[in-house]
């Protein structure tokens, strides 16, 4: 599932227009203008940095619904859809959290769950996913996502989002200071950034961001290990989460938006910047865990 990789990419994205919108601003020529304000510069990355991951986390569930085309079930249609709606239910009071909302999308075999508050988040499934699994293996999987919520994942993703995207703006403008420095030496231009500062952060703040973006996957990954044994704790067993991703590990997983990723059941690009571990590794974990 994409749950954070749409998270990961909406901050890159808020992080390099906002870092063009302060160089038009001209806020960057007030950091460097008598040379770097190091604490001027440090605030402004904090802001940055953490404005970009709170944005994200706030519209999270709006952007969810919209760009994976979910229908919330505030009727259900039919006894698979008043099922699904129960077990969420169930879950979310075992878990002492609010209970979320219910959503079904269609598409291939993949399920989410997002939102910035516990008490007010969002389950969503595939018709997929209901179609190629028992229900006990759908039960599994609901019961990972509520995992994620109750154990605050989003949250906790936006952070460390933030503090990443804090590192990159800093670092970008004080590499950027260094080098539109170094290509003035000798000009006699000391009034305000050149355009080395400007092309060296913008190139930073998509460099760094992307390096950024392969440590909030490794976070994820770990946050996987957690929701699969949520999961088997809700349900008092470990061996239906352990089917279900054994079934999950034999389909194809249906492509979601990014910024659901990290809270989805599978999905990620890539060995290092997946946000779920393999599958294997996943049963393996199960297995091993102490009863």
């Amino acid at each position: 599932m994409k749950r954070i990789l749409l998270f990961v990419m909406t901050n890159l994205a808020v992080v390099v227009v906002l870092g063009i919108v302060a160089n038009l601003l001209g806020v960057n020529r007030f950091l460097t203008a008598n040379g770097l304000n190091l604490g001027a510069l440090l605030g402004f990355a904090l802001i940055m940095g953490f404005g970009g991951a709170i944005i994200s986390l706030l519209i999270s569930k709006p952007v969810a619904k919209w760009s994976a085309g979910v229908r919330i079930i505030d009727q259900p249609q039919n006894v698979d859809e008043a099922w699904i709606v129960e077990t969420v239910r169930k879950f979310a009071d075992k878990a002492g959290i609010g209970m979320p909302e219910v959503g079904i999308f269609e598409g291939a075999p993949n399920a989410f769950a997002t939102g910035a508050f516990k008490n007010s988040a969002l389950v969503a499934v595939s018709t997929g996913l209901l179609q190629g699994m028992t229900r006990e293996e759908v039960e599994a999987v609901i019961g990972h996502e509520v995992a994620h919520i109750a154990n605050g994942d989003m949250v906790t993703m936006a952070l460390i989002q933030g503090v990443m995207n804090t590192f990159v703006v800093f670092l970008s403008r004080v590499i950027g200071y260094a080098v539109d420095s170094f290509l003035r030496r000798g000009s006699g231009q000391q009034s305000g950034p050149g355009i080395g500062y400007f092309i060296t952060t913008i190139v930073l703040d998509i460099l760094l961001g992307f390096i950024a973006a392969i440590i909030v996957a490794w976070f994820s990954r770990q946050r996987e290990f957690r929701a699969d044994a949520g999961a088997a704790q809700l349900m008092g067993r470990r061996q239906p989460m352990m089917n279900a991703l054994a079934r999950l590990g034999g389909m194809v997983p249906g492509e979601l938006p990014k910024s659901m990723a990290a809270m989805g059941i599978a999905g990620g690009i890539g060995k290092w910047f997946s946000t779920h571990p393999p599958i294997e590794e996943r049963i393996a974990a199960l297995r091993d865990a102490q009863a």
